[in-house]
């Protein structure tokens, strides 16, 4: 009776223990970071820890939630995107933030980024970006 009990207790651990390597081999979806600064033309962004600054020609946005990639270097993050116009900003003026969608897919050292704003479904471009170059801005005047 004992080593029946005995040997259904290793077969229970086996399968068990056979489970957990099936599971912790499997790939995380979302595993990877990308951290250190993109740029290209007319835009680039500064990405530290869990946000993300972004420099355009007339405009800036920011993400500030976690900037990781799925399994084959795709990703979709959400922030604001700021307008900007040349000349003096007001004290009393607000800045015309809305949602915007990041998404795109890094190879290498080049990131590819489309940017939509959702409230209006406007495509505001789509960008490569180098991984450590500063980008090409051509601020309003």
């Amino acid at each position: 009776m004992f080593l029946r009990k005995r040997k259904e207790l290793l077969v229970l651990l086996s399968l068990v223990l056979l489970i957990v390597s099936f599971a912790a081999a499997r790939p995380r979806k979302m595993q990877r970071r990308v951290l250190g600064t993109w740029g290209g033309e007319h835009i680039s962004i500064q990405i530290s820890g869990g946000s993300a600054s972004i420099e355009y020609d007339c405009a800036r946005g920011t993400i500030n939630a976690p900037l990781t990639l799925g399994t084959k270097g795709h990703f979709t993050w959400r922030g604001y995107h700021i307008r900007e116009r040349g000349g003096p900003v007001r004290r009393d003026e607000k800045p015309n933030g809305r949602p915007a969608i990041f998404d795109g897919g890094i190879q290498g050292n080049i990131m590819t980024l489309t940017v939509t704003l959702p409230d209006s479904n406007e495509s505001l471009g789509t960008f490569t970006l180098t991984r450590g170059d500063q980008g090409k801005l051509w601020k309003c005047k």
